[in-house]
């Protein structure tokens, strides 16, 4: 959930107010306190495909009903772009009237599920207090990471350290892959699953084992068991909307097909060379990246073998009309792709690359047949 600084600086009036007393110690809640998670749907922007996790405090003697959100970012830091890609931009967590919580997400068009924990009053008290604590003290704030360090995850640590042990894990979906766990909520956003298959590497192929997504902690708190009880109460629907994935006439898989089999069909040096070149300066991009950023994510691509930066080479011989070399590197790059094949036979994107590494497999098959004689020729 984006946040302006006008947001942040209202939560801080808000918590002097409402979670404050005279004395500047924490609030007591009533005995009829309630504590519980949100979970929100997902939404069509980039950074809500995914849902959101957030806590919500209610206390009706002491007119407090606060959701505490660890999803804000401001789009106003310096460099923003730089410092989201490089992996050290600062999250935080913010404190939003309940009502302009809903106020938003209905506005939004997203669904919103409730889940009241099971917890004795002290802890109750204990968890209030220790979100307090963390917002005053800048505890809140936080290096965002796609699977370790979320929004999700940060709720989950706050119960856990309130319920003083690991009482919140991962117990569904823990066989399968985080990269299979992302692509349903791709629907209707393919050239999103398409980018986020290509720029991941091989951390994403490790089996998820950790709670990462909202609707993942939605999942496993209907089994998590704390005292001898569930530690959640059933799922209360506060808003619910019919989340129809978008329809677009252009972001879809035909339109990914249709451009990749005109590059074949046509077969002009132009067209061919400009495809090669985009998958050249691609795969230096995540090279880059893999070395440059500190998202795990991001490491040890082996996309790189399919946007191969050794293409680059091959269209500058292609330039210098030298067909040994081009022969040459045709046929290490058509070896890159065979080996890229066998590694993704057991991946969850082979499917969604499987056209380009055709497209890629066709072209450089014809650069070796077009400059095989003349190579055959020169090693003789």
């Amino acid at each position: 959930m984006k946040v302006s600084v006008l947001k942040k600086i209202i939560f801080f009036a808000l918590f002097i107010g409402s979670a404050t007393s005279s004395f500047g110690q924490n609030k007591i809640l009533s005995q009829n306190a309630k504590v519980s998670l949100l979970t929100c749907g997902t939404g069509n922007e980039s950074y809500s495909l995914f849902g959101h996790t957030a806590i919500r405090i209610t206390d009706t003697e002491h007119f407090i009903d606060l959701v505490y959100n660890y999803g804000a970012f401001d789009f106003n830091t310096p460099n923003f772009v730089a410092k989201f890609t490089k992996g050290d931009l600062q999250y935080f967590a913010v404190a939003h009237p309940f009502s302009d919580f809903m106020n938003e997400y209905s506005y939004e068009r997203r669904s919103v599920y409730e889940q009241e924990l099971n917890i004795p009053y002290a802890l109750k008290q204990k968890l209030f207090d220790n979100l307090n604590t963390s917002l005053a003290s800048g505890e809140s704030h936080y290096t965002y990471k796609f699977i370790d360090k979320n929004c999700t995850s940060m709720v989950v640590d706050i119960i856990n350290k309130t319920l003083d042990t690991v009482a919140i894990v991962k117990n569904t979906d823990t066989h399968i892959t985080y990269r299979t766990i992302l692509y349903p909520y791709f629907d209707g956003h393919f050239y999103e699953q398409l980018g986020t298959s290509i720029i991941f590497g091989k951390k994403v192929d490790q089996l998820g084992t950790k709670i990462f997504l909202p609707f993942e902690l939605l999942k496993s708190l209907k089994k998590v068991q704390y005292n001898n009880q569930l530690l959640a109460q059933e799922n209360k629907t506060l808003l619910e909307f019919n989340e129809t994935p978008p329809s677009s006439w252009w972001n879809n898989c035909l339109s990914y097909l249709l451009f990749l089999i005109a590059i074949v069909i046509v077969n002009r040096q132009f067209t061919n060379q400009l495809y090669l070149f985009t998958m050249g300066v691609l795969g230096l991009f995540f090279l880059a990246v893999g070395f440059y950023s500190s998202h795990l994510e991001l490491v040890y691509n082996y996309n790189v073998l399919l946007f191969n930066p050794g293409a680059l080479a091959l269209l500058y011989f292609c330039y210098r009309k030298n067909k040994k070399w081009i022969y040459a590197l045709s046929l290490f790059n058509l070896a890159a792709l065979v080996v890229y094949l066998f590694i993704l036979i057991n991946k969850a994107h082979l499917l969604i690359v499987l056209p380009m590494v055709v497209t890629s497999g066709v072209l450089l098959v014809r650069l070796l047949i077009a400059n095989r004689r003349t190579s055959i020729v020169v090693q003789r």
